[in-house]
């Protein structure tokens, strides 16, 4: 584990590039809290864990019952589109996007329950398994590219060609609105674990690939509890997008190997993310493959099976070792944000 302290906490990263730029929300606009197959997720204790990893209190927030559709990202595209709905805007529209997972998932169920298509971009990498459950929930599924960045662009250049709406769950220039609205939506997860933790916790790890997840739930940490939390953004080691951009202080591509942590591996940050996050973050870490594994073979022997991605804050509490201030006083919140993989 690397550890990098942010310099620019309280402050945030006053640079051009970033000025146009939103913060992330922190008001939860909860419209898919009254979707049938909307139920508030679990907040878990891991006693056993936390002895391990020498802190007084573990608690995980499971996503991998969400909506029905295995991870927090069912909150994120599905709220866009939700917006959308309530604006008259959804009916008869085509969302477009390209993904490898968990997002597309959303942008597809969203466009189902809103009267809206989807069409998702995927790389030839991509398992046919994956295709099949789109096309299960009503998107056109096309293969473009053999990397998720051809197929984003090739997303990109449909949504221009034929005027469809472009669903990313990343912001960059000129491209800000649907993103915020989309991490609008995962505050509806940290607005449930407000009322389901007993007492607020002194550290909040977040796992990271663009940092959509942790930007939005850094900002109504903020905004609910102030500053009493010491909020971590935990990142692979192959794909430091955030922490790379905190030490250039700038937005920057990390390239590096693929990653096991396949939904973390992202080269590039979300900019409205590295904004929140360069404002609201205490530190950022990175962690090895090895690190991933262990982490996922703990949370599997304590029941909570899933993916070195969506284990990803587990494993950076329990290989810490007392660093980030961690000990017996510690109160420790982290997200488990997938099912495992079939």
């Amino acid at each position: 584990m690397r550890i990098l302290s942010n310099p620019y906490r309280g402050t945030g990263l006053d640079i051009p590039v970033l000025a146009d730029v939103p913060y992330p929300l922190t008001e939860p606009v909860g419209i898919l809290t009254r979707h049938p197959r909307y139920a508030e997720t679990p907040l878990v204790e891991l006693p056993d864990l936390a002895r391990a990893a020498g802190v007084g209190h573990l608690h995980v927030k499971d996503e991998r019952g969400r909506m029905g559709l295995g991870s927090f990202k069912a909150l994120g595209a599905a709220h866009v589109i939700a917006r959308d709905a309530e604006a008259g805007l959804a009916e008869g529209r085509t969302y477009v996007t390209a993904s490898a997972g968990n997002h597309g998932m959303s942008v597809a169920f969203g466009a189902a329950t809103y009267g809206a298509c989807a069409r998702v971009y995927l790389a030839e990498t991509v398992p046919e398994s994956f295709a099949g459950r789109l096309r299960a929930e009503g998107a056109e599924v096309v293969r473009a590219g053999e990397t998720y960045e051809e197929s984003m662009a090739a997303a990109a250049q449909a949504a221009d060609a034929e005027g469809l709406a472009l669903l990313s769950d990343s912001s960059w220039p000129g491209y800000t609105e649907r993103p915020l609205i989309l991490m609008e939506g995962y505050l509806t997860l940290m607005a449930e674990v407000f009322g389901q933790i007993p007492e607020p916790p002194t550290h909040i790890f977040l796992q990271a690939g663009v940092g959509g997840l942790a930007g939005a739930a850094a900002a109504i940490t903020r905004a609910h509890w102030g500053d009493g939390p010491r909020i971590v953004v935990v990142e692979p080691e192959a794909a430091p997008a955030l922490t790379a951009s905190i030490e250039a202080g700038k937005p920057v591509i990390a390239p590096g190997p693929v990653s096991i942590m396949g939904r973390l591996d992202c080269k590039e940050p979300s900019l409205i993310a590295l904004k929140g996050l360069a404002r609201d973050a205490d530190e950022f870490v990175t962690i090895s493959e090895e690190e991933a594994v262990f982490g996922s073979a703990r949370a599997d022997e304590a029941g909570l099976a899933s993916t070195p991605s969506g284990v990803a804050g587990i494993a950076a509490v329990m290989v810490a070792a007392g660093g980030l201030s961690l000990g017996p006083d510690s109160r420790v919140l982290t997200m488990l944000t997938e099912q495992a993989e079939p």
